[in-house]
């Protein structure tokens, strides 16, 4: 299986995933791993459960894209995704113990909830590539 599909709700979040992707070392990897600078923000997903048990066993042994943090910040595993077949982005996966599993946080080039015009409550649909060779 090279790409599995999820789906989920937007939500508005607490904006720190804009604080990190403009940290200037994250920033950096991002550009570099990804092959994308960053826009400063990210789209928030919520999963259902039937797609939060899917990845944890889809993507426990995958290690994905690291992010090798500076001290006092938690490493991240990004995976490139496909973001309603027309945006090519990452989703972020912090190493943060209290991180709620159902939340995607997902990176892109540009503002997505204004090339996708989606609000929250909309749904949206992901393709992850599992592979760590995609560039977005």
């Amino acid at each position: 299986m090279n790409t599995v599909k999820v789906k989920g709700v937007v939500f508005s979040g607490e904006e720190t995933g804009s604080q990190f992707v403009g940290i200037s070392w994250a920033k950096k990897q991002i550009k570099k791993k990804l092959g994308f600078d960053p826009y400063l923000g990210t789209l928030n997903i919520r999963l259902s459960k039937k797609d939060v048990k899917l990845l944890e066993r889809i993507l426990k042994d995958l290690k994905g894209i690291e992010i090798i943090p500076a001290k006092g910040f938690f490493r991240a595993h990004c995976f490139n995704v496909l973001i309603m077949n027309k945006i090519k982005g990452a989703i972020v996966l912090p190493e943060k113990p209290d991180y709620p599993s159902n939340v995607l946080e997902i990176i892109a080039p540009v503002c997505l909830r204004k090339a996708l015009s989606v609000a929250d409550g909309d749904k949206v649909e992901i393709a992850i590539f599992l592979g760590t060779n995609i560039k977005a």
